[in-house]
């Protein structure tokens, strides 16, 4: 740390991503990326986009945004795209947040949430999950502050119905509730379509999951039209372009073809399926997860050296060394040959440890 950098960053604790070794190639299950590539039609698109770098591109991004809304079943204005929904969620903090408005999330969810409220000088609250990991909207009622819910949560993968997510909206129609749906694709329905009767709510997706583009960086939020004009002052504020030319050519053409999506996400849940069916016969207590990852634990061999275990033979999975949930991983689910070596490497760590 510089002698330049500004005292409130001084004993500030970053988001951690999952790591990126490179000392030799690995089975990679632990960041949540899907193992199909874009659809075909991405390659070209993104080759015809690169002849107009020279030009910056459309702020609007008026044929990408136009896409994302039919496909969401709302209009034009209801709909803003942005550099992956980390940004989306950024943009959701600063513009929803401050010392009267408190940010209010799970005590296991997505870690960005407590950085982004840290960072931001935001105060929060840190809401308990149930001891079954489950999220309950009674115990938001009646808290001021805007909501952030991760549905499906991660790291738990449980799904929160969108009844519940209703009910949570009119407990207060003057608190927003922004609902993260990064995993929704892989078995959830999505509350966009409350959207139309709640202007209380803000739905966060991403391209980066179901659609394979994690590397491109494509996210956007959906919610009624003032809302995305609160999130355009802020975008307008901090970064005009924020999302590229190759990036959004990339969008539109993942868009134009759907079918290829939607197949790519039935074969993770046959893979998620098949996955926790033996964890479950090699004694892992696994969540009903309704995401592309597990989350998984067994009642005599520790997290810990699961995952140091399947580091040493080649297979990254993620662990959380976090109070509640030390004990279990997070498997991404990658395609039947990935499962099948992951699951061989996990049947014989239990075979050792009950010899």
């Amino acid at each position: 740390m510089s002698a330049f950098i500004s005292e409130k960053y001084r004993s500030f604790s970053p988001y951690v991503p999952g790591e990126q070794p490179q000392d030799k190639k690995y089975i990679k299950l632990n960041t949540n990326e899907s193992p199909f590539p874009p659809p075909p039609g991405v390659k070209a698109a993104v080759a015809k986009a690169a002849d107009r770098l020279y030009l910056y591109p459309d702020p609007e991004h008026k044929v990408l945004t136009q896409k994302t809304a039919e496909l969401c079943g709302v209009s034009f204005e209801n709909v803003l795209m942005t550099n992956g929904s980390d940004e989306t969620l950024d943009f959701a903090f600063t513009a929803f947040c401050d010392t009267n408005t408190p940010a209010l999330f799970a005590d296991i969810t997505y870690g960005f949430y407590k950085v982004f409220a840290e960072s931001k000088r935001i105060s929060y609250e840190e809401i308990p999950l149930r001891i079954d990991l489950s999220l309950c909207v009674d115990d938001y009622t009646g808290k001021k502050g805007t909501v952030f819910i991760a549905n499906p949560n991660a790291p738990t993968g449980l799904l929160l119905p969108v009844a519940e997510i209703e009910r949570l909206l009119n407990s207060d129609p003057s608190r927003l509730v922004v609902v993260d749906e990064a995993y929704i694709d892989f078995g959830g329905e999505s509350a966009i379509p409350l959207c139309k009767d709640h202007d209380n709510l803000l739905v966060v997706q991403t391209f980066s999951k179901s659609r394979s583009m994690a590397g491109a960086r494509l996210g956007f939020a959906v919610g009624n039209a003032s809302l995305i004009r609160d999130l355009k002052t802020i975008k307008y504020s901090s970064n005009p372009f924020n999302v590229n030319a190759l990036t959004a050519a990339a969008g539109i053409a993942s868009l134009e073809d759907d079918a290829y999506t939607r197949s790519n996400c039935r074969a993770i849940c046959e893979n998620r399926e098949y996955t926790v069916n033996k964890l479950r016969e090699y004694g892992f207590y696994v969540t009903d997860s309704m995401t592309n990852f597990v989350f998984a634990r067994h009642p005599r061999i520790s997290g810990k050296f699961i995952y140091q275990t399947l580091k040493d033979n080649g297979i990254l999975i993620r662990r959380f060394d976090t109070p509640r949930i030390e004990d279990f991983v997070r498997i991404t689910i990658g395609d039947r040959r990935q499962m099948d070596i992951l699951l061989d490497a996990v049947r014989k760590i239990t075979e050792v440890k009950n010899a």
